[in-house]
């Protein structure tokens, strides 16, 4: 009886916490609310992208500079969210900004092959090796459809293997057993990182099996890191089975210089890109195998047929080029991943010492917090958290200048640096100290 008088206590009191800071919030941010209240007379809900939606309100962001964004209502913070891994670059990137105003100047609806596009599809040949051939698109939803069309056209097969939990773009979300809005493919749902069952369902569809699409790293799901021999084993099945193997790398190609795949050295036959390459512009690219890509010749008979008003859009091939050739070397791109490395060691550290039943999972310049305990090695095991104790998280960062995803994702960009890394390890602690009562206990 006393441990149920106590577990009342206790979410009572997680309710009058997180009531205490959600007010909090909102006395800070009268001008955010006011454009909030504002925009929901056109916009449904006040915004027009689902994720930038959290209680009691979004804030609205009027400046960036380097990794830091400032509000409506003046209070600058450090951007640990990165236009949610897209913001590899940092805000205004001075060689990028150059390289689009000169495109802007030179004028921006050509109409055409531009002298941009086919410099940046060398470099990401040349530097991503699963990649043989490249067309560019609007946006990583775009890149992921087109991938999935051409597998289906390619293997004349139509189901699709993709994985709970997982999110390749805004009509393929498969959290919660998927959206009513995704497209109608015909889905087969597996577990990540479960090698057994995935290859029972891998050759039980093997006659009408199409491609199997996953992220090297499960990155919307949680920031869940392959095990060692899942990735390998969905290669070898692939080849066995005449199966076309896609990895998304919207947000996963950040986390290595030749993308995670050419980290891991597994090499699979397709390959989506979006978020960061476009340099701040938006941006898509979808390639692989030659064999396959060279599908989209124009010049062939019976050619794929792929358009895009904007597929090569002068910003975006400009900016992307700039970015990915002459800000994004190896070493900047090892350096964000190393930072990002220590800083998920040091909060779980912290967590150890406060013994909080939580883990920060992920690799390199991506992570994401979870109020669980043990091991985490699929989405599922994520299922039983309480959502109470990621939004006091989140609203209690933003409110020490700490610029955080409500799902608990934290993505780094390359001006974010080792002065910052201190500071938020500092906030972070501070938050464990001030709530230690409220937050789950470990066992293990």
């Amino acid at each position: 009886m006393a441990a149920t008088t106590g577990s009342i206590k206790q979410n009572a009191d997680l309710d009058s916490v997180l009531n205490d800071a959600r007010q909090r919030f909102v006395d800070r941010n009268p001008k955010s609310l006011a454009r909030h209240i504002d925009a929901k007379q056109s916009l449904p809900g006040g915004n027009t992208r689902t994720i930038l939606w959290y209680n009691p309100f979004p804030l609205t962001l009027v400046s960036g500079n380097g990794c830091y964004v400032t509000d409506f209502d003046g209070h600058q913070y450090v951007d640990l969210l990165s236009e949610y891994t897209a913001g590899l670059y940092g805000h205004s990137d001075p060689t990028i900004a150059e390289a689009m105003i000169d495109a802007i100047r030179e004028g921006v609806m050509l109409g055409g092959p531009n002298r941009y596009e086919a410099h940046l599809g060398a470099a990401i040949v040349d530097r991503f090796p699963a990649i043989e051939r490249v067309r560019f698109c609007n946006s990583g939803t775009e890149a992921n459809i087109m991938a999935l069309a051409a597998a289906r056209a390619v293997t004349g097969r139509t189901k699709i293997l993709a994985f709970k939990e997982s999110y390749h773009g805004g009509v393929m979300c498969f959290a919660n057993g998927g959206s009513p809005l995704n497209l109608p493919f015909p889905f087969l749902l597996a577990d990540y990182n479960d090698e057994v069952g995935v290859e029972k369902m891998m050759r039980e569809h093997a006659d009408d099996l199409a491609a199997v699409i996953l992220e090297p790293m499960l990155g919307a799901g949680g920031c869940i890191v392959a095990k060692p021999n899942f990735l390998p084993r969905l290669r070898g099945l692939a080849d066995e089975l005449g199966v076309i193997l896609i990895f998304d790398e919207v947000q996963t190609s950040r986390l290595g210089y030749r993308a995670l795949h050419g980290e891991l050295g597994i090499l699979p036959d397709m390959v989506a890109l979006g978020k960061y390459i476009g340099g701040g512009a938006s941006f898509g690219a979808f390639g692989g195998k030659a064999s396959i890509m060279d599908r989209f010749d124009p010049a062939r008979v019976n050619s794929f047929s792929h358009g895009g008003t904007f597929n090569n859009n002068v910003l975006s091939m400009a900016a992307g080029l700039a970015g990915f050739t002459k800000v994004l070397t190896e070493e900047a791109s090892r350096r964000v991943n190393a930072i990002g490395d220590w800083l998920r060691s040091e909060t779980n550290t912290a967590l150890e010492r406060h013994a909080v039943a939580a883990v920060v999972l992920g690799r390199g310049s991506l992570m994401n917090l979870h109020f669980v305990d043990g091991v985490v090695e699929t989405p599922a095991q994520l299922k039983e958290r309480d959502v109470r104790w990621l939004e006091l998280w989140h609203v209690e960062m933003v409110l020490r200048g700490f610029y955080v995803a409500p799902r608990g994702l934290v993505a780094l960009s390359l001006p974010f640096g080792e002065n910052e890394a201190e500071r938020f390890l500092a906030a972070f602690d501070d938050f464990l100290a001030v709530h230690r009562s409220l937050l789950p206990t470990r066992t293990s």
